[in-house]
């Protein structure tokens, strides 16, 4: 299928659940929905940006003339309003884009962690009585499905950020700094392949450090004896890779080396259970229940893992109470971990996919600990 083809089918999808949702149109700032429906890079600044798809009409475009060059050689037609830099003349572009799709009135789905005030205030003022409706629900049925090119490019994101980080592992000294390792793999994953526009900042985090499942890189030096987390990413054709490894800096603990042992254990049992037609609870229970049995349960103090695409955080979200059914296509992590408080804490993720037949990971990093030189 071409990229045309591609952007097309998109689009003519996201008619059919906007429909579904009983939404008369969509209304998106710059992100990752809005690059999957159109190819389209921008990013959000202090000028307003907006598209609005209504079916049926031409989609509609809001943003500033420095970057109306981007749409020049669009697949498909689009309208576009663009402004200068006098902020007077923007509600004129707005009433433009919101006459040409019809939106007065109208319910209007909206990404609501995304759509800022800005671009609401204006499309408010522009059309009469409209509603903006949240939309995520409606479309994570578009994304949360991946086809054989984004499957592909996630494998491609989990192999890079794999090799990246075994680049990485000769690096490591005792003595260092956590935040000169993190720097470290920042360079190692551009190195290898990865898109500047990493899915988050490297979690690197050793000793007590590794006790907070989201902890900042410091300037804490490691130290003999230590955990050492990783938590990392990278991007490659739009989409990411998420993957934690834990490592043992010289000798450890043993009950960090037993800790250790539980978590790939659950991690194995969550990889095992999945597969379409169960219920996302059922993954996240099973990872639970292995740490659990082994007395470590209210150490685990989080979800066993999230959608995973062209966001590092994305639906299915696998918790507990999850009811809705595993289906293939379906990307996401499985990442249980065990956090002792001021001490370390292990997690080890992968990223899995859903298949016709059960669960496949896409990451093949060993799991089990290895000791790093000290």
């Amino acid at each position: 299928m071409s990229t045309t083809e591609m952007l097309l089918a998109r689009q003519t999808k996201l008619a059919q659940v906007l429909q579904s949702a009983g939404l008369d149109a969509l209304a998106l700032n710059p992100g990752p929905t809005l690059t999957y429906l159109t190819g389209l890079h921008f990013h959000l600044m202090e000028r307003p940006f907006l598209l609005i798809f209504a079916p049926g009409k031409t989609a509609a475009l809001v943003l500033p003339e420095l970057e109306a060059r981007k749409i020049d050689d669009l697949p498909f037609q689009l309208n576009a309003f663009p402004y200068g830099e006098n902020p007077a003349l923007w509600p004129a572009a707005f009433r433009g884009a919101a006459e040409a799709t019809g939106v007065a009135g109208k319910r209007v789905g909206v990404e609501a962690g995304q759509m800022r005030v800005l671009e609401s205030n204006y499309l408010s003022g522009a059309a009469l009585s409209i509603e903006l409706i949240p939309a995520e629900k409606t479309l994570a049925k578009l994304r949360m499905y991946k086809d054989e090119s984004e499957i592909a490019a996630m494998r491609r994101a989990a192999h890079t950020a794999q090799n990246a980080l075994q680049a990485t592992l000769p690096l490591v000294r005792v003595g260092m700094t956590e935040m000169e390792l993190a720097g470290e793999l920042v360079i190692q994953l551009l190195k290898h392949g990865s898109s500047p526009r990493i899915p988050f900042a490297p979690i690197v985090s050793a000793g007590p450090n590794s006790a907070n499942p989201h902890a900042t890189p410091s300037d804490r030096p490691l130290t003999r004896g230590d955990l050492l987390l990783f938590d990392w990413g990278a991007a490659v054709d739009e989409y990411f890779s998420d993957i934690t490894r834990t490592f043992a800096l010289g000798p450890v603990d043993a009950e960090y080396a037993k800790i250790h042992e539980i978590v790939c254990e659950a991690n194995a049992a969550a990889r095992a259970v999945g597969g379409p037609g169960l219920p996302i609870s059922a993954v996240d229970k099973a990872a639970r229940a292995v740490i659990t049995r082994a007395g470590y349960g209210p150490y685990f103090t989080h979800r066993t893992g999230h959608g995973l695409g062209m966001e590092g955080h994305e639906e299915p979200y696998i918790r507990g109470d999850n009811g809705q059914l595993l289906e293939p296509g379906m990307t996401f992590t499985i990442e249980p971990g065990i956090y002792l408080p001021g001490r370390g804490g292990v997690r080890i993720e992968d990223d899995v996919l859903v298949t016709e037949d059960g669960l496949i990971s896409l990451t093949d990093m060993p799991r089990a600990m290895q000791t790093l030189p000290a």
